[in-house]
């Protein structure tokens, strides 16, 4: 396993290098583990939506996120006719950055994304707190992603 400080170089890379893709717009759990997983040859197992993996990793909100952690927001809103928290999560690129998408892929304070114009329908994203590479990472496995 490559040691976390490489892992997180990577994947921080990968999101930067990715940030003209239009197929993540509002897909934010796919583009911030993407970026962990096809930078690294690796498949995490997280929840099936923002709030979810928030809910299952657990999120603090003491002190700034870290270079590399997942900071998570609750986000209300309709997808395909269901309307729940779904969440929202960004992708800490260190300096109280984070990388995440909205209608576009950006780079944001993390603070600063409660003030973002949300999409119709929606409730503004409201901060949760972040999570740490060492437990979202936990039992991921090798994945080959060149085919």
């Amino acid at each position: 396993m490559k040691k976390y400080d490489e892992i997180i170089e990577n994947a921080i890379s990968w999101a930067k290098n990715n940030q003209k893709r239009l197929d993540y717009q509002y897909l934010c759990l796919a583009f911030v583990e993407d970026a962990y997983e096809q930078s690294n040859s690796i498949e995490m197992f997280g929840g099936s939506t923002a709030k979810e993996s928030a809910d299952m990793y657990g999120t603090t909100a003491v002190g700034n996120p870290k270079k590399g952690d997942f900071v998570f927001y609750n986000a209300t809103g309709p997808i395909d006719g269901i309307v729940k928290n779904w969440g929202h999560v960004g992708l800490c690129i260190g300096d109280e950055k984070i990388i995440h998408t909205w209608d576009t892929i950006r780079i944001d304070n993390y603070l600063e994304v409660e003030k973002l114009p949300n999409a119709p329908g929606w409730t503004q994203a409201e901060y949760i707190g972040w999570t740490s590479p060492e437990i979202f990472l936990k039992d991921n496995v090798h994945k080959d992603y060149s085919n």
